[in-house]
């Protein structure tokens, strides 16, 4: 179940992309956000937060983005133990079922097509904390 302290990661080379998501979260309630322009800075902070007492519990990705894309984020994620269960939404502009398939493959939790409102990802949001919280904790 998540908190009002749960700590979200919103990946994306655009900031605007970023204030929306974290302008979002705010809304329903949640305000630990931080923040990365691509999946390798996202991994070094997962990897870096993972050694606090607030690691990350959520992530939010693009998939189209400079050094490191969403997909391979969401895939190296996936691959190591430490972080391979937390919740991760991809946002992306990739909507051809070849894609899609790809990132349901990879273990992605849900996607969003852009350019998405703010509305639709509170809905999927609140359809996925639905999910966790009636299975006990373990939607992945």
């Amino acid at each position: 179940m998540f908190k009002p302290t749960t700590k979200f990661l919103i990946v994306d080379d655009f900031s605007n992309m970023r204030k929306i998501i974290k302008k979002t979260l705010s809304d329903l309630g949640f305000s630990n956000t931080v923040e990365a322009v691509d999946g390798q800075a996202a991994y070094d902070l997962l990897v870096e937060h993972s050694k606090s007492t607030e690691p990350i519990e959520f992530i939010i990705s693009d998939w189209n983005m400079p050094k490191m894309p969403g997909i391979e984020f969401l895939k190296k994620c996936r691959a190591d133990k430490a972080f391979e269960a937390i919740p991760f939404i991809l946002v992306t502009v990739e909507n051809d079922q070849s894609k899609i398939i790809e990132a349901v493959q990879a273990g992605v939790t849900d996607y969003l097509i852009k350019f998405f409102s703010p509305a639709m990802l509170k809905n999927k949001f609140q359809t996925f904390h639905q999910k966790i919280t009636s299975s006990g904790g373990n939607a992945k």
